[in-house]
């Protein structure tokens, strides 16, 4: 049997959203990114402990969250530019390299060697490789998906991205350093080894040939050159709805990251007067709201390619996460319940998936030798969304406590929400079909 679309027809696994060629990326990015996320749970306190990396917290906290930070938040707009000069599939053997040299230097170098100086500058840098990894496939997945199969295809590689990261990755860590009794640093060995063999597969397993090419034009003056790197930023001023996508995309996971620096101060044992949840409580948390929206990318990528991109984007992401961040936060407090905040945390984790059709519409609305600026900038906003998170928790919750917090992230997407209306693409499902609609009538 075969679905039928403007674009000829899906067979196989192609009816599911995932693009046929691309089918072991998908497998090779959730593999890579279960062994990047093994070590969010532990490591801060690993490098911080005398008998593993011997820094003190102030130290561990500069290395794993400011520095790893902002390399990320580079990488991300690399990962999109680079792609659009060199392939994305170059973009990810960069990024495999990067992760595998620097995670053996800091494992077998640093870390024994207790160095502050090489174990904060390894990791650091290290922080460049999982972008240019993971984002290049999403490049790769929206320059080969059929037009109308976009939002699924994105869907897949969320739920491939946070399967791993933290999801799977932050399960294994957990079963390796409790039941199984394997040390901290005996962990971050078998992290190593999955990104390896993620990256093998999706390094080499993927043959397709467009990853070799550049998506910048070949008509252009040097599509391969350097110097593009730096052209692509014109994009910002050239076409206003690569802005509105930037803040947008921004927005959309920064109370995640935010939440859950702060959660553990107004509902956990942290919480002057003592919280209503326990340490091992607050951490579920985590794990319920991020499995709930591993399903919901799903199925919001199929959902978008039915109901419009930007409309999913709008209604189910910027307004939804609206109302289902104040639920979440206040619903937990006026019920003192684990199972009612696990339940609104979840909610939260579905509607957070609103966001996904966003990874097609931005690539959509501008012509090829832009698609990976656009996806630059996307990858950008994703990247700066794990800083503006916790940053607008330092800055407001000494002042107006966890309410204020929650108050500001609400008012956020409300903003990008009316932001949101300007991100067309005369490709999006949802036009076409008005379009349609429109002709008949």
């Amino acid at each position: 049997m075969t679905t039928t679309t403007a674009d000829g027809p899906l067979t196989g696994i192609e009816r599911w959203g995932i693009p046929y060629p691309l089918r072991w990326g998908f497998v090779g990015v959730l593999i890579f990114m279960i062994g990047d996320g093994v070590e969010t749970s532990f490591l801060s306190a690993y490098l911080a402990d005398p008998a593993g990396g011997g820094l003190d917290g102030a130290q561990a906290s500069f290395a794993t969250v400011t520095l790893y930070g902002v390399a990320a938040l580079v990488a991300s707009w690399f990962s999109g530019t680079l792609s659009a000069i060199w392939g994305p599939r170059r973009v990810m053997w960069l990024g495999a390299a990067i992760w595998i040299v620097l995670e053996a230097l800091f494992l077998f170098v640093a870390i024994p060697a207790q160095d502050a100086t090489l174990i904060i500058t390894t990791y650091a840098v290290r922080g460049l490789a999982y972008p240019l990894f993971a984002f290049a496939f999403l490049v790769w997945i929206q320059t080969i998906a059929r037009p109308r199969m976009r939002g699924s295809a994105a869907g897949w590689f969320w739920f491939a991205f946070t399967g791993g990261l933290p999801t799977l990755g932050a399960a294994l860590a957990a079963i390796a350093v409790g039941p199984l009794g394997i040390s901290e640093y005996g962990t971050l060995v078998i992290s190593l080894v999955l990104v390896a063999v993620g990256a093998a597969i999706g390094c080499f397993a993927v043959t397709e040939p467009q990853g070799l090419r550049p998506i910048a034009d070949a008509s252009m003056p040097n599509p391969t050159s350097l110097r593009r790197l730096t052209e692509g930023v014109d994009i910002l001023w050239r076409d206003r709805r690569t802005i509105a996508g930037f803040f947008v995309r921004l927005v959309n996971t920064a109370p995640q990251y935010g939440f859950f620096a702060m959660f553990p101060f107004v509902f956990g044992p942290e919480t002057p007067g003592g919280g209503f949840l326990t340490t091992a409580q607050v951490a579920l948390l985590a794990t319920v709201a991020y499995a709930a929206n591993i399903g919901a990318n799903l199925f919001f990528g199929v959902f978008g390619d039915s109901f419009g991109w930007r409309r999913t984007v709008t209604v189910f992401g910027c307004l939804g996460c609206a109302v289902a961040v104040p639920l979440w936060y206040f619903g937990a407090i006026a019920s003192q319940s684990f199972v009612v905040t696990a339940i609104l945390g979840a909610v939260y984790g579905i509607l957070l998936a609103g966001f996904v059709p966003l990874s097609a519409l931005m690539p959509s609305m501008v012509e090829l030798k832009d698609k990976g600026a656009a996806l630059a900038v996307l990858n950008t906003g994703a990247g700066g969304a794990a800083l503006l998170g916790p940053l607008t928790v330092t800055a407001l919750f000494p002042v107006f406590g966890g309410g204020g917090v929650v108050i500001a992230y609400c008012v956020m997407y409300l903003l990008v929400a009316a932001l949101s209306l300007v991100i067309r693409s005369d490709i999006d499902p949802g036009v076409a079909r008005r379009r349609e609609a429109a002709g008949q009538a």
